[in-house]
């Protein structure tokens, strides 16, 4: 009875003891390592673990903070904001001492989302001779890091070929046109649906989406992306949508406004850019091939010999709209190269870059096509205004401009002649004396829509109606 007595103390001390062992030492997340990349221009957060109650500082190119590990043994603080450069040394003291090394300063992006985000440098490589050349290089002020549980690497011939693809070749012309640090962190799975990249209170936190249930309890958003957060980032780029939600009842579009939001939320970096991959990949030709950006494009076709009358149009619109999310921008792939799987990842790498530049730093660079913006009838014609003309609306290809298709009343639709006049296009047709509404593009793939800005990029799939 009396060893039953003293088992419990003894239990408690061991306990007790354990958890002092687990906080004697300041640690911090994976995420802070060697060769990290600070975000610039912000209060970036440092956050670990320590002994109850221990003093922490935290030092960095001139600058102390001096924080307590609270009862749990959590502790945070927040730099001043730095500029761009390095490299420096991140020092975190306490009982211990860690000293990171080769510490740049510059921008931070995340990459998210399945397989397209997923696969690697060295696999996409072989059948992508851009990516390839890309891939032999050293950039010694481009980092990558993995979300789940990774460390920092620099950018050579050694560690390329094992990062994402797409998120490489993005990195690497972003930092290229910035001449600024750039940093990637990865955190993709491939075959997975959207519902798993939040949690069930990010969708109760949004008015269009609290009475439902995030797939598998959000499970994928907790091991690849919860981690690194708030880690200080300058944006996120997601390609993902082929697997759609596993939420039944939510679209893509709903869903996607939950996951946006709700990352800003936990991140408490306000809205910060977040750039998505069109969906589907490709389907449509490009201004042009000889570009090694657009080299995968379909090939232009002649028209079909009636339009399509039903909704093959749809998730390819529905896909687009995603951008009227706050601070969202679309990523266009329908001129850069066809299939579940597109091979042209430095090409989609480029676009997303592109649009990094015009929509997150405000480059003057025209980051879309042709965008439908509204449309009026008149007689037995329809007047299309477009925004995006950048430099002006165009056809490519064929004898003129093609694609666009009108219907009256009885919704059938009939190919329509098109004409640019400005920033609009004028469509009719003699089967529909009185039109009610025009679609262009509408088809799950339509190599034979030839709409562009002189800026070469292709407009955007739409169907519109009175």
């Amino acid at each position: 009875m009396r060893l039953l007595r003293v088992l419990p103390a003894a239990l408690l001390l061991a306990t007790t003891t354990l958890a002092s062992a687990l906080f004697a030492e300041v640690k911090v997340p994976p995420i802070f390592s060697d060769h990290m990349v600070l975000q610039r221009d912000m209060a970036a957060p440092v956050w670990g673990t320590a002994e109850p109650g221990e003093e922490v500082v935290v030092s960095i190119d001139g600058q102390s903070h001096t924080t307590k590990a609270g009862d749990d043994g959590k502790w945070s603080l927040k730099l001043k904001p730095l500029k761009a450069g390095g490299p420096h040394v991140l020092s975190i003291k306490g009982s211990s001492e860690i000293d990171l090394q080769d510490v740049l300063v510059g921008d931070v992006w995340v990459g998210s989302g399945q397989s397209n985000m997923a696969g690697g440098v060295g696999g996409y490589a072989k059948g992508d001779e851009v990516l390839a050349e890309l891939a032999a290089g050293t950039y010694p002020q481009l980092r990558f890091c993995r979300g789940k549980g990774g460390k920092w690497q620099e950018s050579n011939p050694k560690t390329n070929p094992g990062f994402s693809a797409i998120l490489f070749a993005f990195g690497q012309q972003l930092q290229k046109d910035l001449d600024v640090p750039v940093g990637l962190v990865l955190g993709a799975v491939g075959g997975t649906p959207s519902g798993r990249w939040l949690t069930d209170e990010m969708l109760a936190n949004n008015p269009h989406t609290k009475d439902y249930q995030a797939a598998n309890g959000g499970d994928l958003y907790k091991q690849h992306i919860q981690p690194v957060v708030p880690y200080g980032i300058r944006g996120v780029l997601w390609d993902q949508g082929e697997s759609g939600t596993a939420i039944k009842g939510l679209d893509q579009f709903t869903t996607m406004g939950a996951l946006i939001g709700g990352w800003r939320d936990v991140w408490g970096q306000g809205e910060f850019p977040f750039l998505y991959v069109q969906k589907p990949s490709g389907g449509g030709c490009a201004w042009d091939k000889s570009n090694p950006t657009n080299r995968m494009a379909e090939d232009f076709t002649e028209l079909p010999a009636k339009p399509q009358q039903g909704n093959a149009g749809e998730y390819r619109a529905h896909h687009v709209g995603i951008m009227k999310h706050p601070s969202t921008a679309m990523v266009t792939a329908r001129d850069l190269g066809s299939g579940i799987h597109p091979r042209n990842k430095s090409g989609y790498g480029h676009r997303a870059a592109q649009v990094a530049m015009g929509f997150a730093y405000g480059k003057d660079v025209e980051i879309y096509g042709p965008i439908y913006a509204s449309h009026k009838i008149e007689g037995n014609k329809i007047v299309v205004k477009f925004n995006h003309v950048g430099s002006g609306l165009a056809s490519k290809h064929g004898d003129g401009l093609q694609g666009f298709a009108i219907a009256g009343k009885d919704g059938t639709y009939h190919w329509a002649q098109a004409i640019i006049d400005g920033d609009t296009v004028v469509v009719s047709s003699p089967d529909v004396p009185q039109p009610v509404s025009v679609q262009y593009a509408w088809d799950k793939n339509s190599p034979w829509a030839n709409l562009f800005n002189n800026d070469g990029l292709p407009a955007l799939t739409f169907r519109a109606s009175e």
